[in-house]
């Protein structure tokens, strides 16, 4: 689908989950990507990346005309590294900043798999995950929210549709729901799955306020001042 009829170029980052990733988009066409190769450290490596890709690529960031970044639910530390990042190139390069729902992003990259709606799922604590359900076309049918894990969880949905689970909570939900319409993925998404998602927000100018906004946690958040 075209949302945008002339060429924008973008720089997707996404540090919400266990992998930290960067993508550089025209449209919805790729042109480059890196990603962290360790589950930690992503604050020390990020900056350096998104320097890296782009002379790599003969690009400048004064060629954005936007940054995405994927804003949670997820990692406390990630969505924070994530978005002071995408914030502060916003604000040196004076562009705008579009924000993307992570579960979205998880779901945008398994909406081809043969299953009538979509559950992506972010490891929480204990039997805790962040969840969502969306319809084929990314629409929302269930909002984000973050749940216990049961043997209940999601009967209603798995009684008259195919559920297609994704994400890295997979593993906290396969031994309790054993439903026959219950179906799950091991796809990881990255940067790369933003593109499709980050031109529809440019087009219609979902930019977010760069003094306000926050990373989306979905609960409450304490963090240790010691």
């Amino acid at each position: 689908m075209c949302y945008f009829c002339g060429m924008a170029l973008f720089l997707n980052i996404d540090t919400a989950v266990d992998y930290a990733s960067l993508c550089i988009s025209e449209n919805e066409k790729i042109i480059a990507g890196t990603e962290n190769a360790a589950t930690t450290a992503h604050a020390s490596w990020i900056n350096n990346a998104i320097q890296d890709l782009f002379a790599s690529n003969q690009l400048s960031l004064n060629d954005l005309d936007a940054i995405a970044v994927s804003n949670g639910p997820g990692s406390y530390t990630g969505l924070r590294i994530g978005l002071a990042t995408a914030k502060g190139l916003c604000f040196a390069l004076s562009k705008p900043l579009i924000c993307l729902d992570t579960l979205q992003i998880m779901a945008s990259t398994v909406k081809e798999q043969a299953a009538d709606l979509i559950c992506p799922v972010i490891d929480a604590r204990r039997m805790e995950i962040y969840s969502a359900v969306y319809k084929k076309d990314l629409t929302v049918l269930r909002p984000p929210e973050a749940l216990i894990v049961d043997a209940h969880s999601f009967r209603d949905l798995l009684a008259d549709h195919s559920l297609l689970f994704t994400g890295n909570a997979i593993g906290k939900l396969q031994p309790v729901i054993t439903h026959s319409n219950a179906v799950f993925s091991n796809a990881r998404h990255s940067a790369a799955d933003m593109p499709s998602l980050t031109i529809k927000h440019f087009a219609e100018s979902q930019f977010t306020d760069l003094s306000y906004t926050e990373p989306f946690y979905l609960k409450a958040v304490h963090f240790n001042k010691n």
